[in-house]
């Protein structure tokens, strides 16, 4: 089956073709026929199969009949995140050169003035992030009630960040007669009953099983001993497993902000992508990775749902994925439209429940993945703990059993004094009491004979003046 047949414009088939396609992927092939019939659909799809254009490509051909008002958007696409919106709002730049379409991307992050004008002009379609515009509707900058199409993108990750209440809201306040399209990668529970709950009489599509991962990947589990040592591990890895690009994601930001930092400080070209940055830093470090400025990107899993950069060859999970729905998005940002890839898991101890939970979704054991010389940093930062039972450190315990120190002072004093003298008489008691006087004469002899006799600070009980 080719484009050419699946009902698409003379227009749109023809930027379609410029941009080298010819052939629609399976979930492209079965949706884009039945969006055009105005059906709703419910499509499961995993990522990297082209799901974001089956919808986008369909939507161009409907909204070309039509005439837009202002504040009154005629289609909304709802996103998880920031940047998943701006890539749809790029691939409807792309595709749309041959239509007079307008567009407004309303996403957090950015000033609101720019997104409020575009919506007082009008627009065709309208991508947002549920967050921005339930804080939009709130301030009665936008009316919903002429959006006759609707897209929920990504669905599960929507149920992951806590948007549900927000959709069904938004839902709410649509017209009920309008199309629904809704896409995610896994259906659980909470899905199908939003599913039930705000499409009508929907066409189901699944192009594969849930959660399955693409079998252009070759995936690997890595042992290391413990966290501690990932990082030699990894940057082993990224030295000989002949890595062009990469994204390496982490559970916490503060690990992709440390992880990062310390790639950079061994020399490697990294960056970083996570919650904590504004947008317009995420979106210009994703920028230095598509443009090739850096070839390694440090992510949160803010950035594993649809993002599609060409050329990934290696994903690193540097962290077992909490979720492991969240390992099949993850690992399929690479592996993208025919190319294959290289994923790998690096697996502490502590990570066996985690991987294990990966393991039983995707349905296979992980092969395993020995890494050789890499493994010997990591063997050494290891040997710390085990340096000193408290076995070996008997000599320590012994310490007080060491012979006093006053009874090995005592000779050496009485040594260094002639026999036939008395030394201690002529010194302070430590009772306080006076020693005998020495008479002058015989003081003064025994100077002139060159004794030793007490001239060491004066003591402030015996009341003497310095002077």
């Amino acid at each position: 089956m080719k484009f050419a047949d699946i009902g698409l414009s003379d227009e749109l088939l023809a930027a379609v073709h410029a941009k080298g396609y010819d052939t629609p992927t399976a979930i492209q092939a079965q949706a884009i026929p039945s969006v055009l019939m105005m059906k709703d659909i419910i499509g499961v799809a995993q990522t990297g199969t082209g799901k974001t254009a089956s919808f986008v490509l369909p939507m161009i051909d409907i909204l070309a009949h039509g005439r837009r008002r202002a504040l009154m958007p005629r289609s909304l696409i709802l996103e998880p995140t920031r940047e998943l919106a701006a890539q749809v709002a790029d691939e409807f730049a792309l595709y749309g050169v041959n239509h007079d379409l307008k567009m407004a991307l309303l996403i957090g992050g950015v000033q609101m003035g720019d997104q409020v004008k575009a919506l007082k002009d009008g627009v065709d379609v309208l991508i947002a992030t549920p967050g921005r515009l339930m804080d939009l509707f709130e301030r009665g900058k936008i009316l919903l009630t002429g959006c006759d199409l609707l897209v929920i993108d990504e669905a599960d990750r929507m149920l992951d960040m806590g948007f549900i209440p927000d959709i069904e809201t938004i839902c709410s306040k649509l017209p009920t007669n309008r199309q629904t399209l809704l896409f995610s990668a896994t259906m659980p529970p909470p899905i199908k009953k939003l599913a039930d709950k705000f499409l009508t009489n929907p066409k189901y599509i699944e192009v594969a099983r849930p959660a399955s991962t693409n079998t252009q990947i070759v995936q690997f589990k890595v042992p290391v001993a413990s966290s501690r040592v990932k990082r030699d591990v990894l940057k082993e890895l990224l030295r000989t497993d002949d890595v062009k690009t990469a994204m390496i994601f982490c559970n916490r930001k503060t690990t992709v902000r440390d992880l990062a930092k310390n790639l950079k400080q061994s020399g490697f070209s990294a960056g970083e992508i996570h919650g904590d940055m504004d947008q317009s830093a995420r979106i210009a470090e994703l920028d230095r990775f598509k443009d090739g400025s850096i070839n390694i990107l440090c992510c949160s899993d803010v950035a594993a749902r649809g993002l599609d950069v060409k050329g990934v060859s290696h994903v690193f999970n540097f962290d077992t994925p909490w979720h492991p729905d969240d390992y099949v998005h993850r690992v399929g940002r690479t592996g993208r439209a025919g190319a294959t890839g290289r994923a790998f898991t690096l697996i502490a101890p502590e990570d066996a429940e985690a991987i294990g939970n990966v393991e039983k979704l995707t349905g296979g054991k992980l092969t395993v993945f020995e890494v050789g010389q890499g493994a010997k940093p990591a063997a050494t930062s290891e040997a710390k703990p085990e340096r000193a039972p408290r076995a070996e450190r008997a000599p320590r315990a012994a310490k007080p059993e060491r012979a006093p120190r006053a009874p090995r002072e005592e000779p050496e004093v009485q040594a260094e004094a002639p026999q036939d003298e008395k030394p201690r008489q002529d010194r302070p008691k430590r009772d306080g009491t006076k020693p005998p006087k020495v008479e002058p004469k015989a003081k003064a002899a025994a100077v002139e004979a060159g004794d030793d006799v007490w001239n060491g600070p004066v003591p402030s009980f015996l009341g003497i003046s310095a002077l």
